[in-house]
């Protein structure tokens, strides 16, 4: 398969949605503006694509749950407008472009990721959105994502590794703010896909162990990256994380170790499908991908 066509096709596919979804002006336009100028800016659309792909691996058409894969990107999304803010990581540049704080203001940055957010849930619980997906599995899909966005998932992880700065390098804090932060929400994209299709619970424990593996492995590329990464690529500056003293991979480990980390957990990924058929080949190729980012 060509991975960079079948990217393209599904990342064209969930912007489709999007334009036709937010088609309606709603007010006052400053909130809906700094929430497309965020979500427009460059994503690559992995969580949506991770969250078609596994359906797709489980015998589905994954034109079918477009719209929840792309609640995905709205919570996404919205992450990275508050990690961007003065008071968390003060950030000026997201993917080259200004962050949302830069071009509307600190205020209006905070609502609109907060308007993501909801509106993701929203999009989530909308009937009209379903197709003949199966109630049960929707509220299964949409408790799946809450859990790895918030207490249980991706803000403990955000709190964590606040807390965590300026102190010795401990690979149980690392792990738990990795796991949290980074690796949960990439996680139930995944789980998305067999949770909506209605899968058994092999099924469920291969595309969960896939999950967590490439998601930890996400971050600790992101680590690496941001130490030994081009600035030009990354579309901001490199070496955030030991101006701002985080505790990341590379500072506990070193940037070899670190690499060599992050092939185990793709390696460990690829073997979690041993049992799927070529359906799953999206899978395989995208965690090998996302070992060889440079973005």
């Amino acid at each position: 398969m060509n991975l960079n066509e079948y990217i393209t096709e599904k990342r064209n596919a969930v912007d489709a949605f999007f334009h036709s979804y937010f088609t309606v002006q709603r007010k006052p336009p400053v909130l809906q503006q700094a929430m497309l100028y965020s979500l427009f800016a460059g994503g690559k659309r992995i969580r949506p694509i991770l969250a078609l792909a596994s359906y797709e691996a489980c015998g589905g058409n994954p034109a079918e749950i477009v719209p929840y894969a792309s609640t995905l990107e709205l919570i996404h999304t919205y992450s990275l407008i508050h990690d961007d803010l003065p008071v968390m990581d003060n950030d000026d540049l997201r993917r080259g472009k200004p962050t949302s704080h830069k071009m509307f203001g600190e205020a209006i940055a905070i609502l609109a990721g907060d308007a993501l957010l909801t509106e993701a849930f929203s999009m989530l619980s909308d009937p009209s959105l379903s197709g003949n997906l199966k109630e049960a599995n929707v509220l299964r899909a949409v408790r799946e994502i809450a859990l790895a966005s918030g207490l249980n998932g991706m803000v403990a992880g955000q709190v964590q590794d606040i807390l965590s700065e300026n102190l010795e390098p401990d690979h149980e804090t690392l792990e738990f703010i990795h796991r949290h932060k980074t690796a949960a929400l990439i996680r139930a994209s995944v789980m998305m896909g067999p949770i909506l299709y209605g899968s058994g619970r092999d099924v469920l424990d291969a595309l969960s162990g896939y999950g967590d593996n490439i998601g930890l492995a996400f971050q600790v590329i992101d680590d690496i990256l941001d130490v030994d990464g081009n600035a030009e690529e990354l579309g901001k500056p490199i070496g955030s994380d030991e101006r701002a003293k985080k505790l990341t991979y590379p500072c506990l480990y070193g940037v070899e170790k670190s690499r060599g980390i992050a092939g185990e957990l793709i390696s460990s990924a690829v073997s979690s499908l041993s049992s799927f058929s070529s359906n799953a080949d999206p899978l395989r190729e995208i965690a090998n991908y996302l070992l060889k980012r440079r973005s």
